[in-house]
């Protein structure tokens, strides 16, 4: 014969095991909702309270924390004074980069000293602590060189456009040349070169004095030599060679 399978009857109303689910006894499962304090915690809205009733299906709970990580290191360029620093420190290089080339092209183009340089960069609006150091640079390099310069300067406006010690020194200054350099660069000019130098352009110089008598023409040669900055030694002697010539060239001269 099969083995019989008695049946169970549905559980009454009154039952021991209803008793059970009513007063919460082990055993049972009872739905979350109706569980004591789930409902307060609901109404609450607390996060920590939902996931101590029902964290079955969550994730895994974010972890909050103010305090710094003491093994993370700040990033310096997220500070803000880092940042302007560098940023002034770029500025600064473009200036002084600036200032090297603005330099380098004038003194292509013609003689500059560095006192002439240093107010052409301040025309263009650089500090003299930025362009300061790269003239400081290019002087160290020989790019600018005001011994150099005081001495080609004299020997041209001597040789080419005869002019004397005292033009020459006037001109210097202008260019705010160091005194010992202006004298090194002078001492180069002998005196027979002056006198030769002074009495070839007062020789020339008479010829266009033909027309005047010799007092206005004495007096117009002085004032010419004097002008292109030779002593009076240097005029008297350049006027004496000057009008030996004057008698042998012919032409109208009035007494």
């Amino acid at each position: 014969m099969a083995p019989v399978t008695p049946l169970r009857r549905a559980a009454k109303s009154g039952s021991a095991s209803s008793k059970r689910e009513r007063s919460g006894e082990p055993g049972v499962v009872r739905p979350v909702a109706e569980l004591p304090g789930a409902q307060e915690a609901a109404a609450a809205g607390s996060d920590e309270a939902s996931e101590r009733w029902n964290n079955t299906w969550a994730g895994e709970p974010v972890r909050r924390s103010t305090a710094v990580d003491a093994t993370s290191s700040p990033d310096p360029s997220a500070s803000p004074e880092t940042g302007m620093a560098s940023a002034d420190d770029e500025e600064t290089e473009r200036l002084a980069r600036q200032a090297s080339g603005v330099t380098i092209r004038q003194l292509a183009r013609r003689g500059m000293s560095r006192w002439e340089l240093e107010q052409l960069l301040t025309k263009r609006e650089i500090a003299p602590e930025v362009f300061g150091p790269e003239l400081d640079r290019l002087a160290a390099m020989g790019v600018i060189d005001d011994a150099s310069l005081a001495a080609s300067l004299a020997f041209t406006q001597h040789s080419r456009k005869g002019l004397g010690r005292s033009a020459i020194e006037l001109d210097l200054k202008r260019r705010h040349i160091a005194p010992e350099l202006i004298e090194e660069a002078l001492a180069d000019i002998a005196d027979e070169d002056e006198v030769e130098r002074a009495t070839e352009l007062a020789v020339k110089r008479i010829g266009q004095l033909s027309s005047y008598d010799d007092e206005t023409a004495r007096r117009r040669l002085h004032a010419f030599l004097a002008r292109k900055g030779y002593d009076s030694s240097v005029v008297r002697q350049a006027m004496d060679a000057a009008f030996a010539t004057r008698g042998r060239r012919g032409g109208v001269r009035f007494q």
